[in-house]
């Protein structure tokens, strides 16, 4: 496996996750992110010993993106500060069926998760563990596929829950396309997949010489090469 790494310091570590590879250490013997950058410090590295990789933030196994990775303590308790005060960006681009109502909108709803069934469920404000949600979506373009209408949104993420783009989307009557878990029609599919999700930009402050970075990808494959880009950044 070939990391496509986008930055690279002696703190920090931005690279794009591939969509099908797990974003932490798995427990199966298929590759994972902090498995494969650890064999490319160790290439690149003269130090003895296991080189530490901190996880800061998680995607889907399905859904490839940008993401950053600590090398040191330190640098995971600046970037892991940013992720839990909501300073850290994210931007994604969504594929769903249909297409929302409005072209642009605030969705604000209280996801509970159900570790035992590893799914996320919208519920009323009030219910034990349930935590708010929130995100900001733009309409870009949509198109006639297999007769029946999809949609490219942009979408910024304000808040980090289990699964939360997938079931906002879902609740609000646009699943994205490909999501065997929340979207009723692919949920008979027994052939792998990923969903058409995809991180495509990511800001924070570098955890030692405070700089703003953004990192931003245009996903190439899949569903995402349907539509006409000119709005979408």
């Amino acid at each position: 496996m070939k990391l496509n790494i986008l930055f690279e310091d002696d703190d920090i570590f931005v690279v794009e996750k591939p969509a099908g590879i797990e974003s932490q250490s798995g427990k199966t013997f298929e590759p994972d992110m902090v498995s494969e950058i650890k064999k490319h410090i160790n290439m690149q590295s003269t130090k003895n010993g296991e080189p530490y990789v901190g996880v800061i933030h998680r995607l889907d196994k399905p859904v490839g993106g940008v993401m950053v990775y600590a090398k040191s303590q330190i640098a995971a308790e600046a970037l892991s500060r940013q992720v839990s005060g909501h300073q850290m960006e994210k931007i994604y681009y969504a594929v769903v069926c249909g297409k929302p109502v409005d072209n642009f909108c605030t969705y604000v709803d209280y996801l509970w998760k159900d570790g035992k069934n590893n799914c996320s469920k919208i519920v009323e404000k009030g219910i034990k563990s349930a935590k708010p949600a929130e995100l900001d979506y733009w309409f870009v373009d949509s198109k006639i596929l297999d007769g029946k209408e999809v949609s490219l949104l942009k979408i910024k993420l304000k808040t980090g829950r289990h699964h939360q783009i997938r079931v906002q989307m879902a609740g609000h009557g646009t699943p994205l396309w490909g999501d065997r878990k929340y979207n009723p029609e692919f949920q008979n599919h027994f052939t792998k997949g990923n969903v058409a999700l995809f991180a495509s930009g990511l800001t924070f402050i570098h955890p030692k010489t405070k700089k703003k970075m953004t990192f931003s990808i245009k996903p190439k494959e899949g569903l995402f090469e349907l539509f006409s880009w000119q709005n979408a950044f």
